[in-house]
């Protein structure tokens, strides 16, 4: 359950499914809403809780075969795809099976020496940025893995040759990294990452208002994530089951949200 922080005097809404199965706002009815107990949510990022499937089979060959990280070109491999598709949690569980720091880049890069104090058995670095990255540290970092043998980890939204680096150093070293895609989701993955969503959070869904929701859902990763957070919330501090009305509310409110976020 997430953290949620309520005012019993204050209503939560439920939609009304519309005509044709349309559900608008301005459709929903008003119920009380209850106190809602603070509860934070932690993600488990293990090897176990990966959703395995044929669109990630590639990265996870390369990731926890035996031996895999001796196949890697310079010692080096960056996984890339759309957003939500595991390339964090593959990393992370990458990282926890050779006692591996990991670092995320979206604040910057740190310097390479560091990393080595001590010396790790390998390194990953997480979430780099595509455009406007310190490209002189990168490559600190990618030279000083290579000189000492550190198997090295990346993971980004985009492969190399569609990053913008101007160091020509640093592009002869992406160029030599392996690379490995976290394709699109299939339709069993998605149900399989949302079943195991509900079943981390420990929120009981039906089975038939489950398969209702993913004919709906974007077919992206994120969005079985944030559909599973707001029905969190929504159990929460309703205290009932979520049936076909609550459902049809989260995903109006998830279609304002993203019409308000790209409007």
């Amino acid at each position: 359950m997430t953290e949620q922080v309520c005012d019993p005097e204050r209503y939560e809404t439920a939609c009304l499914p519309g005509d044709a199965g349309i559900v608008t706002p301005a459709r929903c009815q008003k119920f009380p809403a209850q106190t809602a107990f603070a509860f934070t949510h932690r993600p488990r990022f293990d090897e176990t809780g990966f959703v395995a499937a044929k669109s990630n089979a590639a990265a996870r060959a390369w990731l926890f075969s035996d031996d895999a990280v001796h196949g890697w070109s310079e010692g080096r491999l960056l996984l890339w795809g759309g957003p939500g598709r595991g390339k964090t949690h593959l990393l992370r569980a990458w990282a926890e099976r050779h006692s591996a720091p990991v670092v995320e880049c979206k604040a910057g890069l740190p310097d390479a020496a560091a990393l080595t104090d001590p010396e790790p058995a390998g390194l990953a670095l997480d979430s780099l940025p595509t455009e406007r990255i310190d490209e002189l540290a990168l490559l600190r970092i990618v030279n000083m893995a290579r000189e000492r043998r550190i198997p090295l980890l990346l993971a980004a939204r985009l492969p190399p040759a569609r990053w913008r680096v101007s160091l020509p150093d640093l592009c002869s070293r992406l160029r030599a990294t392996m690379t490995v895609e976290l394709k699109p989701a299939e339709d069993t993955l998605l149900l399989r990452l949302m079943l195991r969503l509900l079943a981390e959070r420990q929120l009981v869904v039906s089975r038939a208002v489950t398969e209702w929701l993913l004919q709906r859902l974007p077919r992206e990763p994120r969005a079985i994530q944030e559909a599973v957070a707001r029905i969190d919330a929504k159990m929460l501090t309703s205290g009932t089951p979520l049936d076909r009305v609550a459902a049809a509310c989260i995903l109006a409110d998830m279609s304002m949200a993203s019409v308000t976020e790209h409007g």
